[in-house]
């Protein structure tokens, strides 16, 4: 389970990396087209079908990130209220759930990227497949790191992480 969770570590760092790579060329491509916009009154059309891409690249795989972190969406209130073996169950089950969502939009999305592969994305000369691509990874990664939570849950011998009124401020 160590070598697992080490490994996801080095995936999740990866996906930080890239994003913030991509955020920063997001950023650059915004300055590009307010300078030509307003300094050289021609607007890079491009950067908007770029930007697009970029925060997808950006938002979905970060929010896989999410998953393993758990600062996504979560109401823990109820759950952390019943017993400890109840809590284990409900954990294990919406980690599951989670895995499942993440599994199926992994899959799902490769027909979307079959669909529209031979198109081609308008003044980028890229395939419009590379829209959905983000989707696959997202869905992967939702996938891993649901099944380490749901290993986590399970072998845990305090049952699932409590978190109380803490989950509900970044700390």
């Amino acid at each position: 389970m160590a070598m697992f969770s080490r490994v996801l570590d080095a995936f999740c760092n990866i996906v930080v990396m890239v994003a913030g790579c991509a955020l920063v060329g997001l950023v650059v491509m915004m300055g590009w087209m307010v300078f030509g916009r307003y300094v050289l009154n021609d607007t890079p059309t491009w950067i908007e079908r770029a930007a697009t891409l970029s925060i997808l690249c950006i938002a979905l795989p970060v929010a896989a990130v999410g998953v393993r972190e758990r600062f996504h969406l979560s109401v823990l209130g109820f759950r952390e209220a019943l017993p400890m073996q109840v809590q284990r169950w409900i954990a294990v089950g919406c980690d599951t759930a989670v895995g499942v969502f993440g599994f199926a939009m992994m899959i799902y999305s490769q027909e979307l990227v079959d669909m529209v592969w031979n198109f081609k994305i308008p003044l980028l000369g890229i395939s419009q497949g590379w829209t959905y691509v983000p989707l696959q990874v997202c869905g992967g990664l939702v996938t891993l790191f649901a099944i380490e939570q749901v290993l986590r849950d399970i072998l845990n011998k305090d049952g699932p992480e409590q978190r109380g009124i803490a989950a509900a401020f970044l700390e």
